[in-house]
This record gives C-alpha cells, sequence and structure tokens, in this order.
C-alpha cells in the first residue's frame, strides 16, 4: 500500500462512496420491487404529520432544531416525528488489504475499489431490507420513529381500523361476497379518489386456505385461469377484484400467517418515503439521499473504517384505506 493512499483519491471519497453504494445491485423485497412509496429527499429531521379529513400528511420542517408550526386551518391534528436513521459500520484492517495487488501493479486503485465494494454491497442489502420492513410496517398504519418504536399512526390520530373476517375455515363462506366488504371499506378510506386496483399480502397460512377454499377452486372450474389455480401454488392470481399474492418473508420481516393486507394501488401520495440527510458535516442543510457511505483512517493508520447510513421516514397517508384481513371469523 506505500503508493496507494485511499484518503486523497477521489474514488474513494464521500461522493464516490455514496454513488457507489447507491448503484450496488440487490434483490429488493416485494413491496421495494413494486416501486409503492415515493420517494424524496428533504432538507432537515423533524416533521410534522397533520390529520385532515382522515388523510395523514407529512411536513417537513425546514431548519434542524426549529419546528416549523403547520399552518393547519380548522380542527386538525399535528404531531411531530423524527425520522429514522439506520446505520452500519465494517473495516479493512491493514492486514486484510495486504496483497491485493501484484508488485508493479497500476490497478491497485480499481482492486481497492473492488474490496470496499464487496463490504458496501453487504451493508447496502441489510440497510434496504431494513428499509423493506419499515415500509411493511406502514402498510399496517405504523410508523417506525427515531428511536426505533413502533408508533400506531390509527391510535395516534384516531383514524377507525378496518377489519375482514373471511373465514377460510368454513367452506360454506362466501368469498367473493368477503371481498366485496374490502373494496368498500376501501372506497370509504379514500372518499372521492379513484384507485385502479387493489392488491392483497398475504400471510402463509391465509393464503394456504385461500387457495384451496371451495368458493375460489369453483369459480375457476371449467375456465382459461383454472391453470392458474392447478399450477404453482406461489403464483398469485385475481378473485372477487383483489389480485391476491403470498408475501414471502422472513422469522423478522411478514405478514402475520393467519392475516393478509389490502391496500389500493393508483392513488397519488398514498404511500411516501422521505430521506434525511446523513449526520456528517458534509451533508448538513442538503436534501437526503436513499442512501450514504464513508470512509475514514484508523488511528495510527491500521485500516480504514467504512459506514453506511439512511435517515428514512415511512408514511402511509390513508390508513383508513388499508384494510386487514384474516383467515378465520372475529
Amino acid at each position: 500500500m506505500s503508493s496507494l493512499n485511499v484518503f486523497q483519491d477521489d474514488a474513494f471519497s464521500l461522493t464516490s462512496l455514496t454513488a457507489a453504494i447507491q448503484n450496488v445491485p440487490y434483490k429488493p423485497a416485494r413491496i421495494s420491487a413494486a416501486s409503492l412509496y415515493e420517494e424524496q429527499g428533504i432538507v432537515g429531521l423533524d416533521f410534522y404529520i397533520e390529520i385532515a379529513d382522515g388523510v395523514l400528511e407529512l411536513i417537513p420542517v425546514s431548519q434542524r432544531g426549529a419546528p416549523a408550526q403547520p399552518a393547519g386551518k380548522g380542527a386538525r391534528i399535528a404531531k411531530s416525528f423524527r425520522v429514522a436513521h439506520v446505520k452500519q459500520n465494517d473495516a479493512l484492517l491493514a492486514d486484510q488489504i495486504m496483497g491485493v495487488r501484484a508488485f508493479g501493479s497500476e490497478t491497485e486503485v480499481e482492486t481497492m475499489a473492488r474490496l470496499v465494494g464487496q463490504r458496501l454491497a453487504t451493508m447496502a442489502n441489510n440497510i434496504r431490507y431494513t428499509l423493506e420492513s419499515h415500509r411493511l410496517l406502514g402498510l399496517k398504519g405504523l410508523l417506525v420513529d427515531a428511536l426505533g418504536n413502533q408508533v400506531d399512526l390509527y391510535n395516534e390520530f384516531d383514524v377507525e381500523k378496518k377489519v375482514v373476517p373471511f373465514a377460510l375455515n368454513s367452506a360454506d363462506t362466501k368469498v367473493r361476497g368477503k371481498c366485496l366488504q374490502v373494496l368498500e371499506h376501501i372506497e370509504d378510506g379514500l372518499g372521492g379518489l379513484s384507485f385502479t386496483g387493489v392488491e392483497v399480502l398475504c400471510g402463509k397460512n391465509f393464503w394456504a386456505d385461500l387457495i384451496d377454499h371451495k368458493a375460489v377452486a369453483d369459480t375457476y372450474l371449467n375456465t382459461q385461469q383454472a391453470a392458474e389455480l392447478r399450477g404453482d401454488g406461489r403464483n398469485s392470481f385475481e378473485f372477487g377484484g383483489l389480485n391476491f399474492e403470498r408475501y414471502r418473508g422472513t422469522s423478522a420481516v411478514k405478514v402475520e400467517d393467519d392475516e393478509a393486507i389490502a391496500f389500493p394501488v393508483g392513488v397519488q401520495s398514498m404511500f411516501l418515503t422521505r430521506y434525511a440527510a446523513a449526520d456528517w458535516i458534509e451533508t448538513v442543510n442538503t436534501l437526503g439521499q436513499p442512501l450514504y457511505a464513508k470512509q475514514w483512517e484508523m488511528e495510527a493508520g491500521r485500516g480504514i473504517n467504512l459506514e453506511a447510513q439512511a435517515s428514512p421516514i415511512n408514511l402511509n397517508t390513508r390508513p383508513g384505506a388499508v384494510i386487514r384481513l384474516k383467515r378465520g371469523a372475529i
């Protein structure tokens, strides 16, 4: 490393590393892949969430440490929240960096960049996995705050939570009628707004009972769509005006096994993601980016510290239009 100085080469600057981590290829989870949330960077860390006519509205504060007063009219409720902060650290020790190139090679920067890129890729995927979990919670009407707490927006703003018991344990259940109830609740939750469709993310037990339910199977019998139910049991399908699909989660990020979540699509500004800037001097008073990365030298030059971070807030502005489905009867 005698001729390689990663602290002066532009390839390892804050700007270059941040650009690199945002370009790391990854396999996104369902909600992120669907681009359901509208993303935008903001200046500052604090937000007011204001409610009017059952709609939550995100109002960014203009300056750090100086919350702005929302210009609400009439009987409105407003509360202040701070963006969540997610970060992860890693390091490259001098012993790990030794021997990354052959003597006399002129590709040391590229080789070093590849090592840094491997570490950034791992951290980027961990942060994006965390973001997926926050967005899934947002579908459920929860907001992850700066302390990592889950704030129930239904309770905070007295918004009614709608639940439809599908009673899939009974062969006599009229599943299509249950679907109609979901559509009607969504219409009520949206007021006069139109929507292009309804997606339903299902937990594994809800999904298994749904695809085997007599009412669903009989509807598809002797139709071209019958092959959908005879084929791969993981494939999504439409029934009763709803598009059902299995949400493939993990032990930490999932739709509850006996439940499903129904939500409208095609509604502008219903699901919002806002990013605040990193907590570094270089990024103060700048628009937030989805991901940041930075490196700095360890004490006595023993290696390189790496950090990746994001400061997102994910909000469902119309939680009353998201319907919770239960596998059994209430």
